[in-house]
């Protein structure tokens, strides 16, 4: 049976690579009607690793330049593009640079725990093609602190390069699903993999690690973004991290306002708006949508964006505790861009397109991140997504994306 397997994955292999020399000659329509086709054709697991590796050797179409239009300064960085690559695409950091070449104007890898852990049994992904959607309940299957740190080691300067070049690198951070101190699990995180960030993310919202949702709680929340925020304030790089925290959508409306409120007192620089849904939509078709786990992709459009315009409105202009203050902020530089005191957010949850994009840009997110597209429509769609964001921007009236964020709010 092992002999199989290898034959199997060896089979595979030579199936990504061929994939991926028609994709670095950048034949779309080749990838609308072959690979795409053809990956949906393997357990969802695998086709993930197939697309990994193809990042990993760098076999995929180069990406257009961006017009200046596009281009975002928030969390005291410049991103050449809004659209970015979220968590859970590249856990392990292993294709970080082969994903900057299909667009990306940032790539966030994770998530990362402390040790080394398996995550949940298989099958844990499942597609809902019906709806365009995904359930995953990974459970944080991670190599752990110590390898992504080597390895993102390995190509520091690299990133230095694309960092100063517009395209930074976040890494989001969570727990250990044994781990009986969920505070400690994050600082070791600041601490090993901080220095190696231009943003980190507190990732308190993923439904497949038992307990972890309780951390959004009031008390719970400001206990570990406390400790959090003084370990990044004692990394010694000179640059050090934003800290950002991702919530989930399945929240009420006291537990946004209790989130809220410490994200302003404690002066946490960002949030990521949102995690994956628990609920389940009645207009769900496919038979898979009873799977336990997270639901993403189109169906959670909605409930993501009608989030950020709640988080935006219960964070604007608030008196933030680091205004002048905070030593890892400099507030100067975010309130150039954004209204004073203004909580920057990424938005995530359903972005398919550029009207996707911009519906939550206008909401409130001054970034967006995309997956699921990914998983139905491939590289392309990053593409795509730019071009038809920037064709919009101008319809609207709008010189940069700056301007259009939280344009719904203003009177």
């Amino acid at each position: 049976a092992q002999g199989r397997l290898r034959a199997l994955a060896a089979a595979l292999g030579g199936c990504g690579l061929l994939l991926g020399s028609a994709l670095a000659a950048g034949d779309e329509r080749f990838y609308a009607a072959a690979v795409m086709p053809a990956l949906r054709a393997l357990p969802p697991e695998a086709a993930h690793g197939l697309a990994l590796r193809a990042a990993a050797f760098g076999l995929l179409p180069p990406a257009r330049p961006d017009g200046p239009a596009l281009e975002v300064r928030v969390l005291r960085q410049r991103f050449r593009n809004p659209v970015g690559l979220a968590a859970g695409f590249d856990k392990q950091g292993e294709a970080v640079d082969g994903l900057y070449k299909m667009g990306f104007g940032f790539v966030e890898i994770g998530t990362v725990t402390p040790k080394p852990q398996e995550g949940n049994p298989r099958p844990r992904v499942f597609r809902l093609a019906e709806d365009e959607a995904v359930i995953n309940r990974y459970g944080f299957n991670s190599h752990g602190h110590a390898a992504v740190e080597h390895r993102l080691r390995a190509r520091q300067e690299t990133q230095l390069r694309l960092t100063g070049a517009g395209m930074p690198l976040g890494i989001n951070l969570g727990k250990n699903k044994s781990s009986t101190d969920a505070a400690a699990d994050y600082v070791a995180g600041v601490r090993t993999l901080g220095p190696l960030a231009d943003y980190l993310v507190v990732n308190v919202s993923s439904p497949n690690t038992p307990g972890l949702r309780d951390l959004q709680g009031k008390a719970e929340l400001r206990d570990l973004l406390t400790k959090v925020l003084a370990e990044r304030d004692l990394l010694p790089c000179e640059r050090k991290p934003a800290v950002l925290v991702k919530i989930a959508p399945d929240l009420t409306m006291q537990d946004k306002q209790d989130i809220a409120s410490v994200i302003c007192e404690l002066g946490v620089d960002g949030l990521i708006v949102s995690n994956t849904t628990v609920s389940r939509p009645n207009s769900l078709r496919s038979r898979q949508h009873t799977e336990p786990g997270g639901l993403s992709g189109k169906p959670l459009r909605e409930l993501s964006t009608q989030t950020i315009r709640e988080m935006y409105s219960l964070t604007r202009g608030r008196d933030r505790a680091d205004l002048g203050v905070h030593a890892g902020v400099a507030c100067a530089v975010l309130t150039l861009h954004l209204p004073t005191g203004q909580v920057p957010i990424i938005g995530v949850g359903g972005v398919s397109s550029g009207r996707d994009a911009l519906e939550k840009i206008r909401a409130g997110a001054s970034l967006v991140q995309m997956y699921t597209a990914l998983v139905y429509h491939g590289p392309p769609v990053v593409g795509a997504v730019k071009r038809e964001l920037e064709e919009l921007l101008r319809e609207q009236g709008f010189k940069n994306v700056m301007e259009a964020v939280g344009a719904d709010h203003q009177c």
